[in-house]
């Protein structure tokens, strides 16, 4: 909030309102409800947003559950130019994001990825899990060999839980992000992905929490974090 021109109250406003959307708050929203320019409302919620920013963090000790999706729109409602450019089927056009949930703290770590082989998705889970954790995976083969205590389920013949071995959170955590997707920001361009998978994953961390200590975890996060708007823009 250095250096910014919308008063205190403005900024107090747009982080409630933030905190309380569970599928986020759309920066037209913001800027009818506060009285800034779409401009204005757009850049204090990618401030809000930085927040959540990618800090290193302590391995998960599980269990965890790990599991990746695509984001990106329909591709029939794409530009006729656009469509042109692409090949193949279903995710082809789309951004891959690969997910981790940790059980016992409820946290979730995600991250936009360019590929979703092996050697990415792995990567993703062994720089984030301890070696003592037990991973739940889909059947993916992706994840065949990931060195950590493994089990998986089989979504191919319609296996979704197996006592204690299934995806339903992280999966859930999907759900959410793609309803705020389509029902709120319509667009989410893949140079800015990366920092509304961090508000969502940071949103999810602390829902337990009533608005007030949500909002004070805003508040805090921000401390000695500066976006500036040609950052955005470039």
């Amino acid at each position: 909030m250095e250096r910014s021109h919308v008063p205190l109250r403005k900024w107090a406003f747009a982080i409630y309102l933030e905190m309380t959307s569970l599928k986020g708050i759309a920066a037209m929203k913001l800027h009818r409800e506060i009285g800034v320019s779409y401009k204005t409302a757009w850049f204090m919620l990618h401030r809000i947003r930085e927040a959540w920013a990618s800090e290193k963090a302590a391995l998960f000790a599980g269990p965890v559950e790990v599991d990746e999706t695509y984001v990106g729109g329909k591709r029939r409602n794409l530009r006729s130019s656009r469509r042109r450019t692409l090949t193949g089927r279903g995710t082809v056009g789309k951004a891959a994001v690969v997910g981790i949930k940790d059980r016992k703290t409820n946290q979730i770590r995600a991250s936009v990825v360019e590929e979703t082989k092996a050697d990415t998705l792995q990567g993703f889970v062994h720089s984030n899990v301890r070696p003592d954790a037990i991973v739940y995976t889909d059947d993916a083969l992706a994840y065949q060999g990931v060195a950590r205590w493994h089990e998986t389920v089989n979504h191919s013949v319609g296996e979704y839980v197996r006592k204690q071995a299934h995806t339903n959170g992280i999966e859930s955590f999907w759900a959410t992000l793609k309803r705020a997707h389509k029902g709120v920001y319509h667009r989410l361009s893949p140079k800015h992905l990366q920092r509304y998978v961090n508000q969502f994953a940071g949103k999810h961390g602390v829902r337990s929490m009533d608005t007030i200590h949500q909002m004070e975890a805003v508040v805090i996060r921000l401390v000695g974090k500066r976006l500036m708007y040609k950052e955005l823009v470039v």
